[in-house]
């Protein structure tokens, strides 16, 4: 997105290079990903939106310069491709784990996407991965899908694409205020939202997720869980000021992997979000993945 800015190529060498150096890529059976189909993009987005990219795209090749979207978000000549890859490594993991070829997926992705909306580019992201991994999930035949949001920012392009979807549950953390502005701004029955103010521990994010998270997503009882992962959250990060640290990210993926009947089938997508300080963000990947792979250390 230009010289300088957070999200940035450097995010997914440090994780390659934390899983190598971690001995965790050891374990891990690496997955090329196909362009995302149209028909799963337009079950979370609008024709228009998905026009209007394409659009975009165009006008940066012809012009062969970086264009901005808004204050934030930008596209160069391959940021096009890149967003249709990431979705299309989220929709290709939900095949995967519902194929019973892995026991979990994560998806290394750039650009994140769950500031997304259905018709609008925001926040460093184009096309709204966990959305559309949820959503062709119940085109598969599922009947509950279940999103966790632990990025340190709201997932306001989830929600809104998601609120009132009977088949999909929506649980998220993160800081307020903070960008978006506003926060959660659906009440639908499917959204639960725990908004916490700057600088609250780890500890305390647990025993909120404990308390309000739990309960709910055992009373859903998800056939898959789908994870917008988002590391910015981590103490070290300087993009947002929340205090959670390897250990609590964790904690939160071990309850989905073991005590839900969805991560013990392993029916667990997980989709990179933020996570900015490399360092912390490599780490933190380490620890989640762990996790998700089920592997002791």
């Amino acid at each position: 997105m230009g010289a300088g800015h957070p999200e940035c190529p450097q995010r997914l060498a440090a994780i390659e290079d934390q899983l190598l150096v971690s001995g965790v890529m050891d374990v891990l059976k690496p997955m090329d990903v196909p362009i995302v189909d149209p028909q799963d993009v337009l079950r979370a987005h609008t024709q228009a939106h998905w026009v209007h990219l394409q659009n975009l795209h165009d006008q940066v090749v012809t012009q062969g310069q970086t264009l901005a979207i808004d204050g934030d978000t930008a596209m160069n000549p391959h940021s096009w491709e890149a967003a249709q890859r990431a979705s299309g490594a989220a929709v290709a993991a939900v095949d995967a784990v519902l194929g019973g070829d892995c026991r979990g997926a994560f998806c290394a992705v750039r650009p994140p996407g769950h500031h997304a909306t259905a018709d609008t580019a925001m926040g460093f992201c184009l096309l709204n991965n966990v959305a559309i991994a949820a959503k062709h999930a119940l085109s598969r035949g599922l009947q509950r899908v279940a999103i966790v949001d632990f990025d340190v920012h709201h997932g306001n392009g989830t929600e809104d694409i998601v609120a009132g979807d009977p088949g999909i549950l929506m649980l998220g953390i993160y800081q307020h205020p903070f960008y978006p502005p506003g926060g959660a701004r659906s009440d639908a029955p499917n959204l639960l939202n725990l908004p916490v103010a700057a600088y609250t521990r780890g500890d305390a994010i647990r025993d909120l997720i404990a308390q309000h998270w739990w309960p709910r997503l055992r009373d859903f009882d998800p056939d898959l869980i789908v994870i917008s992962a988002g590391f910015d959250a981590h103490r070290e990060d300087d993009l947002g000021q929340l205090g959670m640290v390897e250990a609590d990210y964790a904690w939160i993926t071990r309850y989905l992997v073991r005590e839900t009947r969805a991560g013990q089938m392993g029916r667990v997508v997980s989709c990179l979000e933020g996570g900015y300080n490399l360092s912390a963000l490599a780490r933190s990947v380490v620890a989640h993945v762990r996790e998700l792979a089920e592997i002791a250390g």
